[in-house]
């Protein structure tokens, strides 16, 4: 069953606190924390947070009402989910993207370019994942290093061969993923998974806010000026078959993420670069390049 408790968007922000955000700002929940079951090594495959997160939501509003609110932008986001077993990207999966792969060498760099029925998904290592407040530091400054905008996926329960139909009851909200992706000949994993180059923020909107994940614009702004600008329902795969087609491959645990794909306008970033990514119903973060 799908995670019902309302619509709430999730934060984590400085020293690993816990927030619900509203108008008014982030109110402080750490405390629910306290009802994580205790870990024992080895540790599990999963986010313990994201997993006990259906238990969770129930008393968050609550925790929330005790708490003052703090001006969003007076924290540090970090990335909403802490510990994903893994990240699972879908590349190509806009058909205007592809096109762009395709005529732009900057892009393809001679490699072999196929939409995503032949290219299939790719991992992203957990250790380049970041919150918007901690930035992205480029690596291999001699290459063309480019944005990607894409909506990310975040898994609630363990499935594995789940059906399309089954997929929705899976999911545990949604955020903004910039994929951020160093250009060259090598495999896509290693050239997207320097450490910083999974931004994931800014923050978790429970699925009771986003009922159709195939009906958002996303975008892109570098220092102002519009880079991507797109819909998901370009998408050539949607959300439910994605799920669908990761679990046949892996089991998903709880905080594992799903990056649907970027749209065409993908393009280069430079060191004091400020990206603004957006996605309608969940919301903005501002992320600098270093």
């Amino acid at each position: 069953m799908p995670l019902k408790c309302g619509v709430m968007r999730i934060c984590r922000f400085d020293d690993n606190r816990v927030g619900i955000v509203s108008g008014e700002g982030i109110r402080d929940v750490t405390a629910v924390l306290d009802r994580l079951p205790q870990v024992t090594y080895p540790l599990p495959r999963h986010d313990p947070f994201i997993a006990a997160l259906r238990d969770l939501l129930p008393e968050m509003p609550a925790a929330a009402r005790r708490a003052s609110p703090i001006p969003v932008d007076q924290v540090r986001l970090l990335s909403p989910v802490a510990n994903p077993g893994k990240i699972i990207a879908a590349p190509v999966n806009y058909k205007k993207h592809l096109e762009e792969a395709l005529a732009d060498k900057g892009i393809h760099h001679g490699n072999l370019v196929s939409e995503i029925h032949k290219a299939g998904m790719f991992l992203k290592a957990p250790s380049s994942l970041v919150g918007p407040g901690e930035g992205v530091k480029l690596v291999h400054l001699d290459r063309r290093n480019d944005h990607e905008v894409e909506l990310a996926v975040v898994i609630g329960r363990k499935a594995r061969n789940v059906s399309a139909a089954e997929a929705p009851g899976c999911i545990a909200g949604y955020c903004i993923g910039l994929d951020m992706t160093i250009r060259g000949p090598e495999e896509r994993s290693l050239r997207k998974s320097p450490d910083s180059y999974c931004v994931l923020g800014p923050w978790l909107t429970t699925p009771d806010e986003i009922p159709d994940p195939g009906q958002l614009a996303l975008s892109i702004k570098v220092n102002g000026e519009t880079r991507q600008d797109a819909h998901t329902s370009d998408l050539i795969l949607k959300v439910p078959e994605l799920i669908a087609w990761g679990s046949s491959f892996y089991t998903l645990y709880p905080g594992d993420v799903l990056l649907t794909g970027t749209p065409q306008g993908v393009g280069p970033v430079r060191p004091g670069d400020m990206m603004l990514a957006s996605i309608e119903r969940i919301g903005s973060m501002r992320v600098e390049v270093t």
